[in-house]
């Protein structure tokens, strides 16, 4: 099974309840962001360049639990900044996992095994560790040498441990595709659970050099079928074929809204352009219709980034066709 049936049936409940009641928007995950603050500054990255006025700044445990009850996601993704340097984040978990939401403890692993002694493995606690390719790459993309042996020996600890562990690569127009094959290989070696693989997005703060037009990336997506039938990757099949130009999909960045020490970031994940203080004002208040693929916002033109288009992928109407591929990917 691909996910745990808790989490599974947990987020089914919770899609049919909004469903039933009418709600046209609502969170599937939160994407808390309790500090900026990071021991990396990858090239790739928009947070630190975004935010460098206020890296210091940070969220108290009680407002990242407010904000979980503000939008009633049930997946509360903790990531930053480097959320291992978050000062309360044992506490954080701690209370999450009381609560019942699923984490995702996303990491770049230089500080895991630190603190792996304070973190209990527990059925709600997936921790993610970005790498973005073997040795060489990743060092280069983090800027520090012996980054991708740290993330190894993480992996190894937290597999050792019992943790559920996934990994996250962001794929830029650089990313060698013979490497990545390699690069999931060596992974699974590990016995990692699962996979993640995302576009990187363009952010204005880092220049375009580094990423995919929309046609260059269904090329490069297509060639990686051979490894999506061999893997177990976290992506929905149809988020794949979307990627993979297949498929048209909306963007619904609703449904993984971003809170941060500034409130919460309007209109997604990707772009700033206004935050706002409550859950409720930044749903409200936002003029959807000016972004996503459908709209003439050139800042969406080519994104195809997983946390707004995953969740599309999921809550869009569907065939009895598709809905049978969910469910047979579920069980494989």
């Amino acid at each position: 099974m691909r996910f745990k049936p808790g989490l599974t049936a947990k987020i089914t409940k919770h899609i049919v309840s909004n469903k039933i009641k009418g709600n046209r928007r609502f969170a599937l995950v939160l994407m808390l962001e309790p500090t900026f603050m990071c021991n990396l500054a990858c090239e790739g990255c928009g947070r630190i360049r975004e935010y460098k006025e206020g890296l210091n700044r940070m969220m108290s445990v009680d407002e990242c639990m407010k904000a979980v009850d503000e939008c009633g996601a049930q997946i509360v993704s903790i990531c930053g900044g480097e959320p291992l340097v978050y000062p309360h984040i044992e506490e954080l978990i701690d209370r999450l996992t009381k609560k019942g939401k699923y984490i995702y403890l996303c990491t770049n692993g230089l500080l895991f095994r630190d603190k792996m002694p304070r973190l209990k493995p527990s059925g709600n606690l997936m921790v993610n560790f970005h790498i973005d390719g073997l040795e060489k790459t990743h060092d280069a993309i983090t800027g520090l040498k012996g980054a991708y042996n740290k993330v190894i020996e993480a992996i190894k600890a937290a597999k050792k441990k019992g943790y559920f562990v996934c990994t996250n690569t962001t794929i830029y127009k650089q990313t060698d595709i013979n490497e990545l094959r390699q690069l999931f290989k060596t992974l699974d070696d590990l016995k990692v659970d699962g996979f993640l693989i995302s576009p990187a997005y363009g952010y204005v703060h880092v220049g375009d050099a580094f990423f995919f037009k929309k046609k260059e990336l269904a090329e490069y997506f297509r060639k990686l079928e051979p490894e999506f039938k061999k893997y177990n990757f976290l992506g929905s099949p149809l988020y794949i074929e979307f990627v993979q130009g297949k498929r048209d999909i909306d963007c619904a960045p609703w449904s993984t809204p971003t809170r941060n020490p500034f409130g919460w970031r309007s209109p997604c994940y990707q772009l700033a352009d206004r935050h706002f203080a409550t859950y409720k004002e930044m749903i409200e208040k936002t003029d959807w219709k000016k972004y996503g693929p459908k709209s003439s916002n050139p800042r969406c033109a080519e994104c195809a980034v997983h946390c707004g288009f995953e969740p599309a992928s999921v809550l869009e109407g569907k065939s009895f066709r598709d809905i049978m591929k969910l469910i047979g990917w579920q069980f494989t």
